[in-house]
């Protein structure tokens, strides 16, 4: 039994997010995703006029007259939401959270796939697997969904992209979109200021491997603080992951330009992984509204025909 107020904390983000999808979503969801939906159906007999490039050439090779496949648009889509719970995903500075900004995400993407009649699931992961629910359908189904990334309580302490990959490529068979949901933030990945670190090689790996058989969306979750330290003299840092604190003198101009360089210098290495894997990464921070990105993005992968 769901407890009263958490209850009304779900029915409320429900509500907050239904708007959103009556008025951003419902017209561009598949557009947004066209080119995914043909799956195969028969081979029938090949007749004049049929495209010889729909030839089945092992039914032809078995048989005394040429055959050709039949493919049908899959009209609903399988959408999974692979989303990070790691301890920085808890830092936020701009009257929200990245979790809290996360939820709503999910959320409104979790909406909009059962508003068009899609199938959605979810994944959470820290350093290891936190929650695994396959995907359905129904308003029951999302009311779960969005009750987990609320109040899952994860057991992890790190972030394992690698892992969080390889166990979706073992339980998710069906081509799906994938919606990535993170801040990418992960040790030795994305920290090297010369080559590309072991780490970073094998995230890569196993990036491609997810890409050839899912639509892979990331969507890169922020906060401004993470990027630009603030002149407020002399303070202690803790990172979440590692547990380390650090003291920093942020009126120093130097400390606070080598922070922003650092901080520079692993974005473009992860924008320069997601260009190599020809992934186009949405870009959201705490405190914005997600109405627009998402509308722009949307929109972008209309134009691109994806």
């Amino acid at each position: 039994m769901i407890p009263s107020e958490v209850l009304k904390k779900i029915k409320r983000i429900q509500l907050r997010t239904s708007h959103r999808v009556d008025e951003l979503l419902t017209g561009s969801w598949h557009s947004a995703f066209k080119g995914r939906g043909i799956e195969f159906e028969e081979v029938r007999p090949y007749q004049v006029g049929d495209d010889v490039r729909t030839i089945d050439w092992n039914v032809t090779a078995r048989s005394d007259m040429p055959f050709v496949k039949l493919f049908r648009e899959e009209r609903e889509l399988a959408v999974m939401l692979l989303v990070d719970l790691s301890p920085s995903i808890g830092f936020g500075t701009q009257h929200q959270t990245k979790r809290e900004l996360v939820t709503e995400l999910g959320a409104t993407l979790a909406m909009s796939a059962i508003k068009n009649n899609d199938k959605v699931g979810l994944t959470l992961f820290t350093d290891q697997i936190e929650k695994h629910i396959p995907p359905r359908k129904g308003a029951r189904h999302v009311l779960r969904l969005i009750r987990e990334m609320l109040y899952c309580e994860p057991i992890g302490g790190r972030t394992d992209l690698v892992a969080a990959i390889d166990h979706f490529n073992r339980t998710t068979h069906r081509r799906s979109v994938v919606f990535w949901i993170s801040d990418f933030l992960t040790s030795n990945v994305f920290d090297s200021d010369a080559q590309r670190t072991a780490a970073e090689i094998s995230l890569e790996r196993s990036m491609r491997v997810l890409s050839r058989r899912h639509d892979v969306i990331p969507i890169i979750v922020n906060d401004e603080r993470e990027m630009q330290l603030p002149r407020v003299g002399l303070i202690r840092l803790r990172d979440n992951e590692t547990g380390r604190v650090h003291l920093v003198d942020t009126s120093s101009r130097r400390v606070r330009r080598q922070y922003q360089e650092l901080t520079t210098r692993r974005m473009a290495a992860r924008d320069a992984m997601f260009a190599r894997l020809k992934w186009m990464p949405l870009h959201l921070q705490t405190g914005q509204d997600i109405v627009e990105p998402l509308q722009r993005y949307f929109h972008r992968r209309e134009r691109q025909g994806r």
